[in-house]
């Protein structure tokens, strides 16, 4: 394994981490709350370490942190990726529209008219959509960019916290 391998390794675990610290404390659990609940028995400290990106969390591990705070693994890995910024060109992007339109980036325009387009068609959502890749494809071919660029801008408004199953 070279050095990129274990930087990307590392913001992944990261990055994992953050989404599930950010999933507990959202639901108002503290760590010892949340291992209480798990049925594996896992101790506080070990929770922590996953939260931390210190110690990588298995994907049996990861399922049931994920049915214990009444998450989706999918979304949890997806948002993870996303804040990481790892293999964005193939992830469904969740996108905070309101965040898009209040950025003043000049070449980035278009996107945010997209952005109030899709804010008005559901007035009284959240204000959060998923982005699935062939759309980003679509709109990068609109406005004129490439699609990794537009991701990787995108990417930057990732909504704060995955909603509860």
């Amino acid at each position: 394994m070279d050095r990129s391998d274990e930087v990307t390794n590392e913001s992944i675990s990261r990055a994992l981490g953050e989404e599930l610290r950010r999933t507990r404390e959202a639901r108002g659990w503290s760590r010892l709350d949340l291992t209480a609940q798990l049925p594996s028995g896992i101790g506080e400290q070990t929770v922590l370490t996953y939260e931390h990106g210190l110690r990588h969390c298995t994907f049996v591990r990861l399922v049931e942190i994920c049915r214990t705070l009444g998450v989706s693994t999918p979304d949890v890995v997806q948002s993870a990726l996303q804040r990481a910024g790892v293999d964005l060109e193939n992830l469904s992007l969740r996108v905070d529209l309101r965040a898009v339109i209040r950025d003043k980036n000049a070449e980035f325009r278009p996107v945010r008219r997209w952005a109030r387009n899709r804010l008005a068609e559901d007035p009284d959502g959240a204000g959060v959509v998923r982005l699935v890749p062939d759309g980003a494809r679509e709109i990068a071919a609109v406005i004129g960019c490439p699609r990794s660029t537009l991701v990787t801008y995108l990417a930057t408004f990732a909504p704060g916290v995955l909603p509860a199953r």
